[in-house]
């Protein structure tokens, strides 16, 4: 994602931002751990560049735990495993804590057996799949993740909506350029408003019927493999949604600091290319965040005039002053 266009923005460092979500957290009553998690994770989204999966997702999250609609203290347990496998129950509460184990094993696992595989569920939001997947990375693995939500699907509604939210990432590791981090919601861009989904169906029918289809997998692989239901509603009502990963060794295929030569220079080259119309410069996939991360750490984060809306009112509801506060 490009730097906001917006000149309206104001910056505020990354430690700041987790510093903010720390103590919201801990006032919606998260344990430590979970708090610490959760603000890890949104500091680095928007670190990256990902606003949308940032900070700002505190409104949510506040909003999902002080009506009842979320566990603010789950216990997250194993609800079954083996050598290459594990299910991970969430007990109602935010998915960043059943995906983080999860992950965790799955990384054990297939450092172990080579190959391994994880679903979550009965939790909430899990936030960006990336983060997940970018863990794998130093273990030299390549890893898919997606995640399915529960679908209330009508006669008469769009077909978009038997695609979900549809969240899929996959990467590959480099040695010394960027990893390659594909890291997207896949059917965000058909889900506008009708005349912009009118008009997408219009000049790109395959594009969106593509999009459709990869939403589908999402569904399938992510949610109803975990256990979402069309029938039973569960017993949280925000805890609505699954997750689903799969790594595999690079070295049960070739070398792996030859795959990663061979990254650095998929990378190199491509950077080299002419990039697409209205695009800052030519990246394989994480690149741009790669940037962001970069930049940002110098300069700050640059927050738009929604986001710090969003931080002030759940600042002002919660008695915290808002990251950029007597900077």
């Amino acid at each position: 994602m490009s730097e906001l266009v917006s000149d309206d923005v104001t910056r505020v460092g990354g430690e700041r931002l987790r510093t903010f979500a720390l103590e919201v957290a801990g006032r919606i009553g998260l344990a430590d751990d979970h708090a610490r998690a959760v603000a890890d994770a949104l500091a680095a989204c928007d670190m990256r560049g990902l606003p949308s999966h940032g900070t700002r997702l505190l409104g949510r999250y506040v909003r999902e735990v002080l009506d009842g609609r979320l566990n603010p203290r789950p216990g997250v347990a194993v609800a079954d495993e083996g050598p290459t496998h594990v299910t991970v129950d969430g007990d109602g509460g935010l998915g960043y804590f059943p995906a983080y184990e999860a992950t965790r094993r799955v990384i054990d696992k297939a450092r172990d057996q080579g190959m391994a595989a994880a679903v979550t569920r009965n939790h909430g939001h899990i936030g960006a799949a990336g983060l997940y997947t970018r863990l794998t990375l130093e273990h030299d693995l390549l890893t898919f993740m997606t995640s399915g939500v529960k679908l209330r699907l009508e006669p008469g509604q769009s077909v978009v909506k038997a695609a979900g939210a549809s969240p899929m990432s996959f990467t590959a590791p480099t040695l010394e350029e960027p990893a390659v981090v594909l890291d997207v919601g896949v059917t965000h861009n058909i889900q506008g408003k009708a005349p912009e989904q009118a008009e997408l169906v219009r000049v790109a029918p395959r594009l969106v019927l593509r999009a459709l289809g990869f939403g589908a997998i999402c569904q399938a692989w992510g949610g109803l493999l975990t256990g979402l239901s069309f029938g039973e509603e569960p017993a949280w009502s925000a805890a609505n949604q699954g997750a689903m990963m799969f790594a595999l060794r690079i070295d049960l295929f070739c070398d792996v600091d030859r795959f990663k030569r061979e990254m650095d220079e998929y990378v190199r080259q491509t950077r080299r290319m002419r990039p697409l119309d209205g695009t800052a410069g030519a990246y394989l996939p994480g690149g741009v965040e790669a940037d962001n991360e970069r930049r940002y750490a110098a300069d700050g984060v640059p927050l738009g005039p929604g986001h710090r809306r969003v931080l002030e009112e759940v600042g002002g509801e919660l008695g915290v002053a808002p990251p950029w506060a007597g900077a």
